[in-house]
């Protein structure tokens, strides 16, 4: 039998066909595994999305909030005083823009854009690489789209998951929206320093134009706050804005969006802003317009426009005489605060400050503050009289007195003994006002505070002829109004008119008043009176050259508050000043630095206003020098003068109109009660 040869051939295949299977084995494995690794990856990553979309509010919530309205405050000719909401301008459609703001802000902040779907895996790689190269974070990864997420749905907390979040958002945002929507959105909402949200809102606040007409250079200044607002605020630091500004002129040069000869033109020639205005005083007018704003409209969706009665220049020349005259004699007289306003014969608040400096203090003296007026009072007390019949020659006596163991004194204790009316008011005289009241009854004198526009408590005893109750600047100037106009009574307003940008009106002011409070008789006697306060007594130094001025001079106890209330045929004005903390000053009175303010104010705010004489004084008949005395009564009032032959005036004839709803919520609204 033949011996068996071994299977060479075979078996020497096999080993080599095992390798071959080896190798895929290999590879197929890899491919296996690299397959299942991927899968669960995609799980992994459409958990945690499914869980990002889980712990987010459900898709028919994520509607686009309104923007929030803003309120643009104008003056009486349209011009802007402040813009208040949560906003601080208006909004402005993409395609009314100047064409600087978003190609500015899309160059320096996502130059992209144009290109991407919300999330940018290109420019988030760039920004991770420049980032670890830096060392530190210097370069952003989210899109416009995304930041536009941020600002409308989620909280501003830095964590993994408000970033998904984001990412989500930004996904939705372009899946709904256009590129010009996002665009028009983002640059509404964004934030820019100084209270601004929006391009517009930060184009009024540093250059005070609107987003449609920025130039080149302030385009680029605004592009520039997106990265740190407060920081490269031009109105903050005017050399940090000028070198970023450089920096998004050059991102605007290498996307191709202006040339290289723009940009060096733009940078020549900078974007000055306007100085920091947070100090202003038009913003005491802008606080009240929104305290009031709920009164007039109780709801707005829509951004809307108040027109007041503030006069620009008359606001400016009150800023300047209460700013300037504390500046220079305030520590002199070691008063540190003040208030002014004025008003016109119709109730128009014309020019208001609240305070030296409304950036460090926001406390609106003007229509909040409430002081005891001193002997600003006092042409109440005279008023009563005048109507009960004193003539402004009727003699009365200057001398100390006892009123039910009050002892009012004059002014450094000096006394003139037998006097007129006129020169005891002219002159201040405490004794005078004091025994009037007495004579006449608190009451009476209380009564006819009421009637001209008083609405602060009064206690009706005989102090209150000094000035002894409080009342706020507002007040007692706007009670001093009928003497300028004749003998109307009025209600100071402030708002005129209110329309949505579309011109809609939402309110528009009517009413008169109260109609006539004084008879023309009566205002022409008190004229006389107060304009000899002027021309002859404690207020000499409001006196006009080229007009007739009337008003009274104020200093309540220790000195603590000085006023100077008055008025010219058209105007009135009302001066105080003071420390809030109601320490008294350096012998500061109403004759001497409060009257300078009021000259100060009311010589440039007439300079445009025709001069014309104090009304009634054409009625007052000739003086007589009737003499009056005093009976002895220690207080208590008597039935009427003691006149030779003199009868009371009798009421007056003219009906006094009862306020209207609208009005007696104003007054509320103005005075607290």
């Amino acid at each position: 039998m033949a011996e068996r040869q071994p299977r060479r051939r075979k078996s020497s295949k096999r080993p080599a066909k095992r390798s071959r299977r080896s190798g895929m084995g290999l590879v197929g494995r890899l491919i296996y595994w690299g397959a299942v690794l991927c899968i669960w990856g995609l799980i992994g990553v459409a958990g945690i999305i499914g869980y990002t979309v889980a712990t987010m509010p459900q898709t028919d919530d994520w509607k686009v909030p309104a923007r929030p309205p803003n309120v643009e405050i104008v003056d009486a000719s349209g011009t802007i005083i402040a813009n208040r909401g949560d906003t601080g301008g208006e909004e402005v459609a993409l395609s009314d823009m100047s064409p600087f703001l978003p190609e500015a802000v899309v160059a320096i902040e996502d130059r992209r854009f144009y290109h991407h779907f919300g999330v940018d895996p290109i420019g988030l790689s760039r920004a991770l690489v420049t980032n670890l190269f830096a060392r530190s974070v210097v370069q952003g990864g989210s899109t416009l789209t995304q930041q536009l997420a941020k600002n409308l749905f989620l909280q501003p907390d830095r964590t993994l998951e408000r970033k998904l979040q984001e990412a989500v958002l930004a996904l939705w945002l372009e899946w709904r929206f256009s590129k010009q929507q996002i665009l028009e959105m983002y640059l509404n909402r964004v934030y820019l320093g100084a209270g601004a949200y929006g391009v517009d809102a930060a184009a009024r606040r540093y250059f005070g134009k609107s987003a449609r007409d920025v130039n080149l250079a302030e385009a680029a200044t605004i592009a520039g706050l997106l990265k740190a607002p407060s920081r490269y605020a031009p109105t903050n630091s005017p050399e940090l804005a000028a070198e970023r500004a450089k920096v998004v002129l050059a991102a605007m040069v290498d996307e191709g969006y202006v040339s290289r000869d723009e940009a060096a033109r733009a940078r020549s020639v900078g974007a000055p802003s306007l100085p920091a205005r947070n100090g202003s005083a038009a913003n005491y007018v802008a606080d009240w317009v929104m305290d009031l704003l709920p009164g007039y409209v109780a709801r707005y969706r829509t951004d809307i426009v108040v027109t007041t009665t503030i006069d620009a220049r008359m606001q400016a020349a009150a800023e300047n005489a209460v700013r300037t005259t504390l500046d220079k004699e305030g520590v002199k007289y070691k008063a540190s605060q003040g208030a002014l306003v004025a008003v016109d014969n119709d109730g128009a608040v014309k020019a208001l400050v609240g305070g030296k400096d409304y950036a460090t203090s926001q406390f609106d003296r003007a229509i909040e503050a409430r002081r005891q007026p001193g002997s600003a009072f006092k042409p109440f007390v005279y008023l009563t009289a005048i109507e009960h019949g004193f003539t402004p020659d009727s003699i009365v006596v200057d001398e100390p007195v006892s009123i039910n163991g009050w002892s009012p004194k004059n002014y450094e204790n000096e006394y003139l003994g037998p006097v007129t009316l006129t020169t005891a008011l002219a002159r201040s005289l405490n004794t005078v006002a004091a025994r009037l009241t007495a004579t006449l009854g608190p009451d009476s004198v209380v009564q006819t505070a009421r009637r001209v526009g008083i609405v602060s408590q009064l206690h009706d005893n005989p102090s209150i002829a000094l000035g002894t109750g409080e009342v706020t600047p507002l007040e007692i100037t706007a009670a001093y109004v009928p003497f300028a106009n004749g003998g109307w009574g009025i209600i100071p307003y402030l708002v005129e008119d209110i329309r949505t940008k579309d011109g809609k009106v939402l309110f528009h002011r009517q009413g008169d008043g109260p109609g006539r409070v004084i008879s023309d008789v009566a205002v022409g006697t008190m004229n006389r009176m107060l304009s000899a306060v002027v021309t002859n007594g404690t207020g000499q130094k409001a006196l006009l050259s080229d007009r007739p001025v009337a008003g009274k001079t104020g200093t309540s106890q220790d000195f603590r508050d000085a006023w100077f209330i008055g008025y010219t045929n058209g105007l009135t004005a009302g001066v105080w000043l003071g420390n809030d903390d109601n320490t008294p000053t350096r012998k500061a009175t109403g004759g001497a630095l409060t009257a300078l303010v009021w000259n100060r104010f009311m010589t440039e705010a007439s300079r445009e206003l025709p001069a014309r004489p104090l009304p009634g004084v054409e009625l007052v008949p000739p003086p007589t020098n009737v003499g009056v005395t005093f009976a002895e009564t220690d207080g208590l009032p008597m039935q009427g003068p003691q006149l030779p032959g003199a009868q009371p005036m009798p009421p007056l004839n003219v009906p006094v109109t009862e306020p209207s709803a609208e009005e007696k919520g104003l007054l509320q609204r103005l005075f607290g009660n």
